[in-house]
């Protein structure tokens, strides 16, 4: 398993990739939802789907209340425990929030994906590459170095302690734009799941360093990413 994989040229569409996996007729659950934008991508695709929803963040939570979609149930609970019974789902998916867990609770969150998880059942785990010109924005603001990587050993950890088989590791980016700053501020610093406590001086920084990246016009970054395809052994 590698942590970091310079010179990705491999543009994807996450959405296609994970429609790879025959997600039809299957019980999924989704780790870390946010706004529930790939939990509704998936619930409105293929057939007989049944996916569960869960977030930690009670804010955005009661906002996915609100959705109404009769084949997502969305919980209030997290990866480190998850109010499922033992073998009764076909896959897992977590995008971009393994490493939002607490480090000390990132091993237990594994265990709790493996007891929920159907006999060689998958996990799927996307995580953003702590480098790239966004990423330095970012880090900013809200330096994610070293949760990253603990995240990333905590997955090897499992696949070397034979709790998961590694099924496949993949590298690739999706581009992203912003039109402008306010943009790039309202989508990245205006959130409810992080507490950034940005100062405005702080802010005022961030701005001048986009602005002499982006020429005060439109951008689009490269973000890169490596997903982790889990079985359960």
């Amino acid at each position: 398993m590698q942590l970091i994989k310079e010179n990705i040229n491999q543009e994807i569409n996450e959405d296609y990739l994970v429609e790879t996996l025959n997600l039809d007729d299957k019980t999924i659950l989704e780790l870390g939802c946010g706004n529930a934008t790939k939990t509704i991508s998936m619930a409105s695709r293929g057939s007989n789907r049944k996916i569960i929803a869960c977030e930690v963040d009670e804010i955005q939570h009661k906002k996915n209340l609100t959705l109404e979609y009769k084949n997502i149930n969305f919980k209030f609970c997290g990866a480190q425990d998850i109010d499922l019974e033992d073998n009764s789902v076909d896959i897992v998916f977590m995008f971009k929030s393994f490493h939002h867990i607490p480090i000390n609770l990132m091993p237990k969150a594994l265990k709790e994906i493996k007891r929920v998880l159907k006999n060689n059942g998958l996990v799927y785990i996307s995580e953003p590459l702590f480098m790239g010109e966004q990423n330095r924005l970012i880090s900013m603001f809200h330096n994610e170095e070293r949760v990253r990587i603990e995240a990333f050993n905590a997955i090897k950890e499992s696949v070397e302690k034979e709790e998961f088989k590694l099924f496949k590791e993949i590298f690739f980016y999706t581009p992203v734009t912003y039109k402008d700053f306010n943009e790039f501020k309202e989508k990245l610093m205006d959130v409810t799941f992080n507490d950034n406590q940005i100062s405005k001086e702080l802010e005022e920084k961030v701005k001048e360093e986009f602005n002499k990246i982006s020429n005060n016009k439109e951008i689009t970054f490269k973000k890169p990413f490596r997903v982790d395809i889990l079985q359960k052994i």
